[in-house]
This record gives C-alpha cells, sequence and structure tokens, in this order.
C-alpha cells in the first residue's frame, strides 16, 4: 500500500512539474526544428515564399555559404534543418543547434550561414525550410508563414568502364573434335581497377552453353564435328561492365577434309575456300570475320581507337576515350562535364557552373559577378553596385562612399568639418558643430554658448546684447537708441531702418540726398522742372539701381521683388515663391508657420498629437504609443500590457493545478491510510457478545466517510476600484483599443467595450 501512495504522490508532483512549463508557445529569439511551420502564428498567405541559396549538389566536406530571406516584409523569423551535413559561421541574429539553424530576433527578414556537405557516399540531402513574416501590432494576429524542401544530390566520381581486347582462340580457325579449344584476352581499366566479375560464354551456333560459362577451356568432349563455336568476354571491375567482344570462330572438323587455301577449314564450310587468312563472314558483309572488327554487325568491320565501338558509329574513331558527342560541341561526354550543354565543356572548381558561364571559375564559392566590379555576388556585400563591396560598419553605406566606414552611426559629412551629419548640430555649416544650449546658434559663433538667451556681446563688456542696457556702447541707451547694435548710427529721422549717418535720404522725402535739390547741400544745383530732383538724375530712392516704378521695396536698398505678394523682400524671404511661409529657423525646409518644431530640424509634424514628433515616433498615427524598443512592430505599452497578461495567466493555472493535486493527494491519503490502521481481533469474542456494541459498529460500517464541516467566516464586502484608462489608439485595420489600470485591454465594437 505504501508504494501505492508513493506512485500517487509522484503522479502529483509530475502534474505539479508539467504546470511549470510554458503556458504560451512564441519565440520572437527564433525556435529550432519548426521548419514545418509555426502553428501558433495565423497564416494569411501575404508571405508567397521564402528564398534561398542552398546548392543543388554538394562536394563531400565542402563548405557552403548560405543565404535565407524572406520574399517580403520587414520584420520577421526563419527556422532551417537538414537531415544530413552541419552548420557553422552563424551570421548576424542566426542561432544554429545540431543541424538546426533560426533566428535570434524578429527584425531581419535575411539571415546567413555555412553548411558543410557530409562525408562521400552519404547520398542526397533533404533541407526543410520554414519562413514566418511577422510585423502587425495585434500579437500573432495577421502573421503570416511558407514552408519548402530542397534536395541537394552528391557528386559522385565518374567510373570508367573496363575493356577486354585482344582474344585469342587456341586452336584459332578449325579444331578437330579431338582437341580442347582454349581462350586468351588482355583485361585493362583506365581508373586502374582489378578485374572482378567477368562474363565468360560459350556459343555453339550462335548459342550460350551454360554449362561451360566461366571457363577459359572448352574440353574437347563439348565438339562435334560440323558445330561451330565461339567465345564472349564481358569485363567487369567490380562496378560496371565494359563492352562485350567476341572471339573468331572455330569450326570443329573431322581429322582429314578438302581444304583448297590449306587454312584448316574444309572447302565445304570455308566462306573464302581460296583465302587461307579467312574461312567465315558471319554478318555477310564480305569481309571475313578474322578482318571484321564487328563480324556480327554487317554495317561495321573497323575500330581504329580499339573502344569497342566501329568508326561509322564513332564521333572519335581515334580516341579510344570517346565515342559521343551529344551536344556536339567538338568534345567527347566523356570529358565534358556538361555532355548536353554545347556552350560549356569545363568546370574547374567543380561548382556545378560551367567556366564559360563562372565569373570565377576556379572558385567554388563564387560564379556570379552582377556588377562586374571583380569581387562574386556571394562574398560582395552590394552585389548590384560597381563601386560597393565591403560595408565595414554595417550601416548598409559601403565603405566606398561612407566617410565613416569603421562608425555604424556615421556615413556622411556635408560640411567636410570631419563630424558626422548625425552628429553636427549644424551639418551644412563647416564651422559649427555643437549648439551647447540650444540657441540655434553654433558655440564657436556664439558669445554664450551655455546660455540659450544670449548669443551677441557687440560692445565687448561680458553682458549679452539681450541684458544690457546699451549693447552697442555708443552711449545711447537701447531704448532711446533706433540702432542698438550699430555703435555708429542712433536716429532714423525718417524711420526707413537706415541711420541718419549713412542714410542716402535722411530727411524722408522720398529723394536722396545727393539728387534733391531743397537739400542744403544742392542748394547751388539746378532743379528745372521743380519736382526736387537735381536735373539728368533718375528717381532711385533707396538706391539699389531699380527705379521705383518697378522697385516693390523702393525705401529698402536690400530689397526690389515680392514674388509672392507677402511683402517680404525676395532676398529675406526663405520661401519667395509662397505667401504663407517667409522664416526657416531650423533650416529643415520647412516653414516655421507650418513647422510644428521650429527650432527643431529633425522634426516638423506630430501626426498623433502626443507630443513626440514623427520621426522619432515609432508611431506616428498612434497617440497611445511612442516607442517599439525590441522593433517588432508592438508599441512598449502594448506589449508590456500582454506580457503582464499572460505571466498573470500562467500564475492562476499553476496555483489552480497546485490546488487541485493537493486536494487530490489528500483524498487519497486519507483514505489509504483508512485502510492501513491495524486490526485488534482478540476483542471480537467480547463486541459478538454485546450486542450493544455490535449495533453501532455495524451502523458505522454502513455509512459514508463524513468529512468534517466547514464554517464559513461572513466576508467583508470591500468596495473594488474602477479600473482607469491608461491609453487609446486606433490601429491600422479601424479598431479602437484600450489599455486600463487592472493591466486589461477591450476593444470597441460599436455599441460596447468588449474586453480581450
Amino acid at each position: 500500500m505504501r508504494l501505492n501512495r508513493l506512485g500517487l504522490l509522484g503522479f502529483f508532483m509530475m502534474i505539479l512539474l508539467a504546470s511549470q512549463s510554458p503556458v504560451i508557445d512564441a519565440s520572437s529569439s527564433g525556435k529550432h526544428n519548426s521548419s514545418s511551420g509555426c502553428s501558433c502564428h495565423s497564416n494569411s498567405g501575404a508571405l508567397s515564399s521564402i528564398n534561398h541559396n542552398f546548392p543543388p549538389a554538394y562536394t563531400p566536406g565542402q563548405t557552403y555559404s548560405v543565404t535565407v530571406s524572406l520574399s517580403s516584409g520587414s520584420n520577421g523569423g526563419f527556422s532551417v534543418s537538414a537531415d544530413k551535413g552541419s552548420f557553422s559561421n552563424a551570421g548576424s541574429g542566426v542561432s544554429i543547434s545540431g543541424t538546426s539553424v533560426t533566428h535570434t530576433g524578429s527584425s531581419l527578414v535575411s539571415w546567413s550561414f555555412d553548411w558543410v556537405g557530409p562525408s562521400a557516399n552519404s547520398g542526397t540531402v533533404t533541407i526543410a525550410i520554414a519562413g514566418l513574416r511577422a510585423e502587425y501590432p495585434a500579437g500573432n494576429n495577421g502573421d503570416s508563414w511558407t514552408t519548402d524542401t530542397h534536395s541537394i544530390t552528391e557528386n559522385l566520381p565518374k567510373n570508367y568502364a573496363p575493356v577486354a581486347s585482344n582474344i585469342v582462340l587456341s586452336p584459332n580457325s578449325n579444331a578437330v573434335s579431338t582437341t580442347d579449344i582454349t581462350v586468351s584476352y588482355t583485361y585493362s581499366d583506365a581508373d586502374n581497377d582489378a578485374e572482378s566479375g567477368t562474363e565468360i560464354n560459350w556459343l555453339k551456333d550462335g548459342n550460350i552453353e551454360a554449362s561451360y560459362s566461366g571457363l577459359t577451356t572448352l574440353p574437347s568432349s563439348a565438339t562435334t564435328v560440323g558445330e561451330v563455336w565461339k567465345v564472349t568476354i564481358k569485363p567487369n571491375d567490380g562496378s560496371d561492365f565494359g563492352i562485350l567482344v567476341e572471339s573468331d570462330i572455330v569450326n570443329i572438323t573431322a581429322p582429314v577434309q578438302a581444304d583448297a587455301d590449306g587454312d584448316g577449314y574444309a572447302d565445304s564450310v570455308d566462306a573464302f575456300p581460296d583465302d587461307s587468312t579467312e574461312w567465315l563472314d558471319t554478318d555477310g558483309d564480305g569481309v571475313g570475320d578474322n578482318a571484321d572488327a564487328f563480324d556480327d554487325d554487317p554495317t561495321e568491320t573497323v575500330d581504329s581507337d580499339s573502344d569497342g565501338v566501329g568508326d561509322n558509329s564513332d564521333a572519335f574513331p581515334d580516341d579510344a576515350t570517346e565515342t559521343l558527342d551529344s551536344d556536339s560541341d567538338g568534345v567527347g561526354d566523356n570529358a565534358d562535364a556538361f555532355p548536353d550543354d554545347a556552350t560549356e565543356t569545363l568546370d574547374s572548381d567543380s561548382d556545378g557552373v560551367g567556366n564559360n558561364a563562372d565569373a570565377f571559375d576556379n572558385d567554388p564559392t563564387e560564379s556570379v559577378d552582377s556588377d562586374l566590379d571583380g569581387v562574386g555576388d556571394n562574398g560582395d556585400a552590394f552585389p548590384n553596385d560597381p563601386n560597393e563591396t565591403v560595408d565595414t560598419d554595417g550601416d548598409n553605406v559601403g565603405d566606398n562612399a561612407d566617410v565613416f566606414d569603421n562608425d555604424p552611426t556615421e556615413s556622411v559629412d556635408s560640411d567636410s568639418d570631419g563630424v558626422g551629419d548625425n552628429g553636427d548640430a549644424f551639418p551644412n555649416d563647416p564651422n559649427e558643430t555643437v549648439d551647447t544650449d540650444g540657441d540655434s546658434v553654433g558655440d564657436n559663433a556664439d558669445a554664450f554658448d551655455n546660455d540659450p538667451t544670449e548669443t551677441v556681446d557687440t560692445d565687448g563688456d561680458g553682458t549679452g546684447d539681450n541684458a544690457d542696457p546699451d549693447a552697442d556702447d555708443d552711449g545711447v541707451n537701447d531704448e532711446l537708441d533706433a540702432f542698438p547694435l550699430n555703435s555708429s548710427e542712433t536716429t532714423d529721422l525718417d524711420l526707413d531702418g537706415i541711420g541718419d549717418n549713412t542714410d542716402d535720404d535722411d530727411d524722408g522725402d522720398g529723394i536722396l540726398d545727393t539728387d534733391d535739390a531743397s537739400h542744403p547741400s544742392n542748394v547751388d544745383k539746378d532743379d528745372t522742372d521743380g519736382d526736387q530732383i537735381i536735373d539728368d538724375v533718375d528717381p532711385d530712392d533707396d538706391g539699389d539701381d531699380v527705379i521705383d516704378t518697378v522697385d516693390a521695396f523702393p525705401k529698402d536698398k536690400n530689397e526690389s521683388m515680392d514674388s509672392d505678394g507677402d511683402s517680404i523682400g525676395d532676398n529675406a524671404d526663405a520661401f519667395d515663391n509662397d505667401p504663407t511661409e517667409t522664416v526657416d529657423s531650423d533650416g529643415d525646409m520647412v516653414g516655421d508657420n507650418s513647422d510644428l518644431y521650429p527650432n527643431d530640424p529633425s522634426e516638423s509634424a506630430d501626426t498623433d498629437g502626443d507630443g513626440v514628433g514623427d520621426n522619432a515616433d515609432a508611431f506616428p498615427n498612434d497617440d497611445s504609443e511612442t516607442m517599439d524598443s525590441d522593433g517588432d512592430g508592438v508599441g512598449d505599452i502594448e506589449q508590456q500590457a500582454s506580457e503582464d497578461k499572460a505571466k498573470r495567466n500562467k500564475i492562476i493555472i499553476i496555483v489552480a493545478l497546485v490546488l487541485i493535486s493537493g486536494a487530490v493527494g489528500a483524498v487519497l491519503f486519507m483514505r489509504m491510510g483508512r485502510d492501513d490502521l491495524p486490526k485488534d481481533f482478540s476483542a471480537s469474542q467480547e463486541v459478538a457478545n454485546n450486542s450493544d456494541l455490535l449495533a453501532p459498529i455495524s451502523t458505522i460500517s454502513q455509512q459514508p466517510l463524513m468529512e468534517q464541516p466547514v464554517i464559513q467566516q461572513p466576508m467583508v464586502q470591500e468596495p473594488v476600484a474602477e479600473p482607469t484608462i491608461l491609453q487609446q489608439w486606433t490601429d491600422e485595420s479601424g479598431y479602437t483599443w484600450r489599455s486600463m489600470s487592472d493591466g486589461s485591454m477591450a476593444w470597441w465594437t460599436g455599441t460596447e467595450w468588449q474586453k480581450r
């Protein structure tokens, strides 16, 4: 009974341990051996395929650089497994575990690693691939995945079949029926493979006599006068058979017969009775079998290169190593690495790409150079840009164009001041890089670089012009000085913005002093027509060489045109063709009237009105989110709420399992304990004699075990605080969401708020 109790306790411990496993099966840091897809993500079909460059065939032990990428999207993951070979050299964002590779984060859509081919004779390798596109904000909803498989065959060395030649029968023409016949031949193999399994068959009158197969001597007891015998040899090197070759025939004759040519064959059976070198023409082509290299083929008689293929059918009659040229490129199939491709014959680096098409025919890791820069696409960080091959700092800007090729945060220095544009507060001003006090005036030009309220000290007295009552130190208080920053001017009688000391029309009558006939300096000069302008001088009040009749600003020598009609001259107007804008304080090409951040060159708009500019806002159209720390497309606030909810759910499940396990275990423990109580049989007789005792015992034994009642304590109902709204936003599909103070999330159905 104790064993049963321990077993039950172990069972409940297993339940408790199982409850500690993760409730949610998800991993933005990758999953190994998941190349069949991920069922925890929905599949909307938006991901059409996953790309890869696994080789079609492998050489045992060779290393191949592999890149796997999604066909669309900007965030995702992948999983690859191989039934043979191994993985190594994990690239950025890649994790390797045995024969499985996966991602380590969700911010990439392309991953690189190496695959090493298995040992020789391993056979075909199967690669299983899965890709996941994950860039939607609503958890796993909207994600999509796809799978693929790829087979890689093994490159095996070619085996050359053996050759049998110089077949000689003895006797070699006529043999009397009382003589044994022997055969000899020469075995050769281009691979130097030993002979094994060669077939030797003796043929009588054209039919194989199986009982003599394999023998090199045909006994005389097997022959009869009038029979015709020959032997065939089919060489074998243990792997492949060579071409079947035949011997000359031997006529079995009686000891004495008429033989006109004396060749040992009776004239009655001699096809060439007057030719002592011939006596048989098996194929009837008029050439005797001795001279006919193919005595069973009427279309062939000569084999110049002794390769077993007649000259009429041999594309290379003088080359014993070749007979066919399937692609007619002049190179025999045995020597042609691409026997069916007339454009290729060699593959020097054995990468499966012919030398003619291979830009790197001695490099098995490269075959294509798309941008013709001399660096193969596999090793070229910019395969389509002939000006770039390397990106040392990994910022997607090639080293040739990257002014800071070892700094991933910088690549451009517009003003050539040695400070990158990203870190330069004034990227177009070579004289400035820092603005310590943030007043849009660089420290070099700012007399007060730690005081955002001051930049200039005209009189050099150590007090900024904004706070100095006499900024130009000309003895006239700024409140009374028409030119508080110009020590050479203090008054402007005609209020034209030009000090009287330098004003060509200081009386403001619209006529230059040098041209004004009424001016004291010109009292002796003529003004014939009485227009107050000295004769022969055109009216040009502001001296800008633009006559007043065409001058939009006749009293301002710095301006003469107002292209957009906004009353601000083109020279002073930063937007001279836009009547709604005139000033661009931060130099970001957006006018101050339209620029929500007129003093910040990196920002100009805040679409969702959340106080964070669109450029710095990871969610510019969502006023409830501004940051996405892990780059997964889900805002930090929403992601934290989701993670908190998952943790609570896990705790609830664990507590429930523990309570249930404890309750069930306690009940079983109590029942088993009761069964184990010792029994005292010594008092059985006394109990039997006492009917008063017997009745209660019987009654008790028939009653079910009752648990002690539990007295419920009255509970004090405490007030429950209503959750408050932390954030509210609208997603890309138009649904409105809320994040609540109690950790829950709700969405608006159109009539009510529904908790998720």
